[in-house]
């Protein structure tokens, strides 16, 4: 049986017990959601897109799903005791796909909540950029989905505190969970958010999540997605974003410890004079497998794009990364920048990179590159001969190695902490941080 009968056969059964137990403006878009996801069913590996990981085959295992949206027994502040030194961070949480609500303070008019709360603001915004005729995936999450996070930001409001929101797994029994996220930075607005994946219960997972992102003219906005679960979880996450004239975004995503994970970004430069960072890291091992696939569109005149993956791959661990910068007709002074580094640590470590440029100006600065090597036997020759433990070696050439990524943050508590978690997760350590009671394994 295909893995989508079962999800067609669900919704079918369940569509009104669905409805009742979700958000109105995710219901708005059931119908030709589910429509498209019968039509396209899971992306397989025959997919260019998806040639690197067998999404259909992530849905085989018998997952449970919390269509009754029954209360799950976890305090996340009792569970999450994670701190950033020196960074204050307006804290949220999500368990499972359950917003928890909070009396954060935030400047007036800036809105953190469920879709519930804010119905008319998500349903201005929310399915504008997922296209659910275009991805499966996308369309199989909101067909699905029964509430969402909503981050909002109106005109000219500059967030000086980082917004965190920590997604959390519980359950006792193998769960798929559908997470949705909005987010609305109005014109000069600006934000900073951390977003951070734990699992607190050593069962198999399966996290789908469609983020959509809305930058307006000349705003300023920072999204680090952090995902420290364990091996047997399975996350997939397409995020969409969309930026206007003078905006500047940087997109920072690291994965640390997971099990399966498929990430793909879409951004398009909607205006002249747009910045983009796109930054990843990947470290891996055992069998554990990453994918990232990148596109970034510059649909407009004078645009500037700059990208960075790096993946660290040990022991039998898996990496993919497909990138693909597209300069539309018009869009003359494009800056695009693409780069893919990547090194297998062990003979038995695998990469595959599919860098692509697709330029139809002809005024334009356009580069991409990508290098997959071992590491430099001879600088492990040179410390070994000066006392250094062949291990202490080859973590220093790695920690080196994943440095440029982490640096591109732009908050100093974070870089310094994030700096200190890849080294632990080199070490072996990152199990366990002082009083939280979260898998990290």
């Amino acid at each position: 049986m295909r893995p989508e009968q079962q999800y067609l056969d669900l919704y079918t059964q369940a569509e009104a017990l669905l409805r009742s137990h979700s958000a109105e403006p995710l219901n708005s878009l059931r119908a030709r959601a589910f429509a498209d996801f019968e039509r396209l069913g899971f992306p397989t590996r025959r997919q260019e897109d998806c040639k690197y990981t067998d999404v259909a085959r992530c849905f085989e295992p018998d997952y449970g799903m919390n269509l009754k949206r029954l209360h799950m027994p976890v305090n996340p502040y009792e569970v999450f005791r994670c701190d950033v030194p020196n960074m204050s961070t307006a804290l949220y949480f999500m368990v499972n796909d359950v917003f928890s609500a909070t009396g954060r303070t935030l400047p007036d008019g800036v809105l953190v909540g469920s879709f519930y709360d804010y119905p008319d603001i998500v349903s201005r915004y929310l399915g504008k950029l997922a296209d659910t005729s275009a991805d499966g995936l996308t369309a199989f999450n909101t067909a699905f989905a029964q509430d969402g996070v909503l981050i909002y930001v109106p005109k000219g409001v500059a967030v000086e505190k980082p917004i965190q929101l920590v997604n959390i797994l519980r359950s006792d029994v193998p769960l798929l969970v559908n997470r949705r996220v909005l987010i609305v930075l109005e014109d000069g607005a600006q934000a900073r958010l951390l977003a951070c994946d734990h699992a607190m219960d050593n069962v198999n997972f399966l996290a789908t999540q469609v983020v959509e992102v809305f930058v307006g003219r000349d705003a300023v906005f920072d999204l680090y997605e952090l995902e420290e679960t364990h091996t047997a979880c399975t996350r997939l996450s397409n995020l969409y974003v969309r930026q206007e004239a003078g905006s500047n975004v940087l997109l920072n995503g690291m994965t640390l410890t997971c099990g399966t994970t498929r990430n793909t970004v879409r951004v398009r430069l909607d205006g002249e004079h747009a910045e983009l960072d796109l930054c990843g890291l990947a470290i891996a091992d055992k069998n554990q497998h990453v994918d990232n696939r990148t596109v970034i569109d510059h649909a407009v005149p004078s645009c500037t794009s700059r990208e960075l993956y790096k993946y660290v791959l040990d022991e039998q661990a898996t990496g993919a990364f497909a990138g693909l910068v597209l300069v539309r007709p018009g869009a003359q002074h494009t800056d695009a920048r693409q780069t893919n580094r990547n090194l297998c640590a062990t003979r038995d470590a695998r990469m595959y990179t599919q860098p692509q440029l697709e330029i139809y100006a002809d005024d334009v600065k356009c580069s991409h590159g990508a290098t997959v090597g071992q590491l430099d036997e001879a600088a492990l020759f040179y410390m070994r001969q000066r006392g250094i433990p062949l291990s202490e070696a080859r973590l220093l050439l790695m920690f080196a190695f994943a440095g440029e990524v982490v640096d591109t943050i732009r908050i100093d508590a974070l870089k310094d902490r994030l700096h200190h978690l890849v080294e632990k997760r080199f070490r072996g350590e990152l199990g366990r941080c002082r009083d939280c009671k979260m898998m990290c394994r």
